[in-house]
């Protein structure tokens, strides 16, 4: 199916960060297993993602909130779930968590080879200062950053991409979006007229983890953004 995707068709790929570039689902299991303790240790990881799932969705409705806020609103949601009565400074904590999740082993150099042939941007349902700690991993400038914070609200919300349409100042057939997420990015982004990639992380798992569940037709999908580079830029 690859053979016959004219890549060459597009100026620019933007990326969702979260679940695609940083390994979300990891941070955050380690994170909430770390708020919750003891009352973590019969809950299967994948049950306690989609459990933080469901209050996460719900904390990114307006009104706007940080997404500290959204964070420490889903760490007490699970934590009230697992029968877990962490404290205040916990819960803060767990709030601030992104800055220690970690990148997925393939995205540095994966985005380095892509950013020889495309001009890459990254709309990401995030703060600012907390996707800066998260770019630090990823080693690469992006030539356009917006954020849930620039736009007062989150994916999938279609004016994330509005803002992301007018920062960019490029006809929609030019621009790619790779992202994880069928909920949060492919639902809206497909809805928009965009072309999509689906970095299909989960592909080995069942379930959809800590994004709620979505249906949406992907142009391409890859299991990795290894993969994706290598065919995108031969």
């Amino acid at each position: 199916m690859t053979d016959t995707f004219d890549f060459g068709r597009f100026e620019a790929l933007t990326f969702d960060c979260y679940g695609t570039l940083i390994d979300w689902e990891t941070g955050l299991a380690t994170a909430l297993r770390r708020l919750i303790g003891q009352a973590g240790d019969a809950i299967d990881t994948d049950a306690l993602l989609e459990t933080y799932a469901g209050f996460e969705a719900a904390a990114e409705r307006p009104p706007y909130r940080t997404y500290r806020e959204v964070l420490e609103i889903g760490g007490r949601g699970v934590a009230v779930a697992a029968g877990a009565e962490p404290g205040e400074e916990a819960i803060t904590t767990f709030g601030g968590s992104v800055v220690d999740w970690p990148a997925f082993d393939d995205s540095p150099d994966a985005l380095a080879r892509l950013k020889t042939r495309f001009r890459l941007g990254v709309l990401t349902n995030c703060d600012d200062d907390l996707f800066a700690a998260s770019n630090r991993r990823l080693g690469v400038d992006f030539d356009w950053v917006v954020t849930a914070q620039q736009c007062g609200g989150y994916k999938p919300d279609p004016h994330d991409f509005d803002v992301l349409f007018e920062r960019l100042g490029l006809p929609r057939e030019r621009i790619l979006h790779v992202a994880q997420s069928l909920y949060h990015d492919h639902v809206p982004a497909k809805a928009l007229g965009l072309s999509t990639v689906w970095i299909d992380r989960r592909h080995d798992r069942p379930g959809a983890g800590a994004t709620p569940p979505a249906e949406a037709r992907p142009d391409l999908t890859f299991p990795d953004l290894a993969s994706f580079a290598a065919a995108a830029v031969p």
